[in-house]
C-alpha cells in the first residue's frame, strides 16, 4: 500500500481515528507521519498507565493529554476509605490502591468495563480447548437456557421451541460423553 500524502513511499503508519462512530483510516509513510505531526519521535514517551488511563476519558477527547468529559460528574471528593486513593488519581495512573477500590468505584467502573469489554461488564474467563472437556458444552446450554426464558416471556414460542431442541440435543451430548468415558 502507498502512502496517502505523497503517494511515493511504502504506507508503513496506520492509523484509525473513530469520531461520533465514523471511522476514518490513514496510511501513511514515516516521513509523511513525522511532516503531518502523526508521529512525534523522542517528544513524549506514553507508558501502558498512560494507555490504560485514557479508557477512562470520554470518547471525543484526547485520552493522553486530554480534558476529562464535561458529562461526567466531579470526582475529586471520592476517595477509598482503605487506602486513601481518589478517582481522580485512579483516573491518571489506570491503576487501583487495593481491593477496596474496587468498592469505592463501583458505579462509576461499569461504563467502563462496557467500553472495554465491548458492551459486556461481566467476564467470564477463557476455558483451554484440551482442559475444558464438556465445559464449552455446558455454558452454551446455561446460554440458551436464559435466551429460552427470554423468548417465553416475550411469548414467542416457536423460537423458543428451537432452542429447547437445541438444549436437549447438546445435553444428550453432554450425558453420551459422560457415559463413554
Amino acid at each position: 500500500m502507498e502512502c496517502q500524502e505523497c503517494h511515493q513511499r511504502p504506507a508503513t503508519v496506520h492509523l484509525t481515528q473513530v469520531i461520533n462512530g465514523q471511522k476514518t483510516e490513514i496510511h501513511v509513510c514515516e516521513q509523511c507521519a513525522k511532516e503531518k505531526g502523526y508521529m512525534n519521535y523522542g517528544e513524549e514517551n506514553f507508558t501502558l498507565n498512560d494507555l490504560l488511563s485514557g479508557i477512562f476519558y470520554s470518547e471525543g477527547n484526547s485520552p493522553l493529554g486530554g480534558q476529562k468529559s464535561q458529562a461526567q460528574p466531579p470526582s475529586t471528593h471520592l476517595k477509598c476509605p482503605a487506602c486513601g486513593l481518589t478517582y481522580q488519581e485512579f483516573a491518571r495512573i489506570g491503576k487501583f490502591g487495593c481491593a477496596d477500590c474496587y468498592k469505592t468505584f463501583d458505579d462509576r467502573l461499569n461504563p467502563i468495563f462496557r467500553r472495554v469489554h465491548s458492551g459486556n461488564t461481566r467476564h467470564d474467563g477463557k476455558i483451554p480447548r484440551r482442559e475444558g472437556g464438556n465445559l464449552h458444552l455446558k455454558r452454551q446450554v446455561d446460554e440458551y437456557k436464559s435466551q429460552l426464558q427470554r423468548l417465553i416471556e416475550k411469548e414467542e414460542f416457536e423460537e423458543a421451541a428451537k432452542i429447547r431442541d437445541e438444549i436437549r440435543s447438546i445435553e444428550s451430548q453432554l450425558h453420551n460423553g459422560e457415559d463413554g468415558e
